[in-house]
């Protein structure tokens, strides 16, 4: 293998292993590299569907075992893409191996999974990354640049919603979605991602108090274990005020989220979608000119922008694992990477206490799940934490 090439080995071949497989292809084609991706093999345990899979997405090869993947003396990354349940055994087989990680999020279905995906990859000293692709979003990047230059000043308030109709049909058969051992808890799957983007932006978040339901409690002649629709009242540790809500039962609304930042000074507002836009308050602003301005943001002085298209062509969903995936090759071999797999954990921590507030009524420290569960170490290792 070239010194300037980096052996890829994707594990999981549905909707997740074929946006990775795009995004390490685009890759090159929209950054300079120093180090070229190539989809050396992709695992599954159907071997039909792994291999017609591997042959649409341009992977070299095949394996219907994890396992045989991670022994790979081809592959340097083992980039996991499959149910949320899986994630922690397969990251501590790959960092046993020596192999860099890269999986999708939720890190896991429990911190308990999550601290020792994080312990397995720190004690290896591998470099490591969850997938919380919507930071790379030119909008999102901007609004957090925004937030740290102090465009909204001291913030009070952080309010974010993700709404989906996946599962308003009562008639959808039972499927590892709705096992929570194995997709996890809506909060999870749904959340993680806000949650990461609200921690990212206003900071580490203190105690919680959730609700959650489960509308459709059968399918298929099976108990549903997860969540139909959640929401959650916070507290970070800043003494900032935060609202979250994740719901699949919610018509017409395909992947709709948005996230909203208010401070003393000014307001930020991203909407999915219109994932191009960012919306800003500036407190400072004449009174005349009373209101939000619309910001576009794709100047080549906004976060990603001027790896792209012209301005005034906007983006899609398929650049916030190109943009992802690129940042982590650009920082092969030596990192760091992030979000790595301690951000992921202290995102599922958030998770299970909002989980135990809603099934205990009381609300939650963070604290009680983490130092129930064991430590994650926040040492990074050179060259391989933020």
């Amino acid at each position: 293998m070239s010194s300037s090439e980096v052996g890829i080995g994707i594990v999981g071949y549905g909707v997740m292993g074929k946006a990775h497989c795009y995004a390490y292809t685009a890759a090159p084609v929209m950054r300079r590299l120093g180090h070229r991706p190539r989809l050396r093999a992709m695992s599954g345990r159907d071997r039909e569907k792994v291999a017609a899979a591997a042959a649409a997405y341009g992977v070299e090869s095949w394996v219907d075992d994890w396992r045989e993947l991670v022994r790979r003396p081809d592959v340097d990354i083992v980039d996991i893409c499959t149910p949320p349940g899986t994630h922690a055994e397969i990251a501590a087989a790959a960092a046993a191996a020596g192999k860099a990680v890269i999986s999708e999020k939720p890190l896991a279905v429990s911190y308990a999974q999550a601290a020792s995906a994080t312990d397995a990859v720190q004690q290896a000293g591998v470099p490591n990354a969850v997938g919380f692709n919507y930071r790379r979003l030119p909008a999102v990047s901007l609004m957090k640049r925004m937030i740290d230059e102090g465009a909204v000043g001291t913030v009070r308030l952080c309010r974010a919603a993700w709404l989906s109709d996946e599962f308003v049909d009562p008639h959808i058969p039972f499927d590892w979605r709705f096992d929570r051992a194995m997709g996890g808890s809506t909060i999870a799957d749904l959340g993680s991602h806000l949650i990461d983007m609200a921690t990212w932006m206003v900071g580490p978040i203190a105690t919680v108090s959730g609700q959650s339901t489960t509308f459709v409690g059968e399918r298929s002649g099976r108990k549903v274990t997860v969540d139909d629709a959640s929401a959650a009242l916070a507290e970070f540790v800043s003494g900032a005020r935060g609202v979250f809500e994740m719901a699949r039962t919610v018509v017409r609304r395909p992947c709709d989220f948005t996230i909203e930042v208010d401070g003393d000074r000014g307001t930020l507002v991203f909407d999915y979608a219109r994932m191009n836009e960012l919306r800003f308050g500036d407190g400072t602003d004449r009174v005349e000119l009373y209101g939000m301005r619309r910001i576009r943001a794709e100047h080549p002085s906004h976060p990603y922008a001027r790896d792209w298209w012209p301005i005034g062509q906007g983006i899609g969903y398929g650049a916030s694992f190109v943009n992802h995936l690129a940042d982590l090759l650009e920082r092969w071999p030596q990192g760091p990477w992030e979000p790595d797999f301690a951000q992921g954990a202290a995102v599922q921590a958030v998770c299970e206490a909002i989980e135990r507030s809603a099934e205990q009524r009381r609300w939650v420290p963070v604290s009680e799940i983490t130092e129930n569960a064991g430590v994650v170490s926040t040492n990074r290792r050179e060259g391989y934490g933020e």
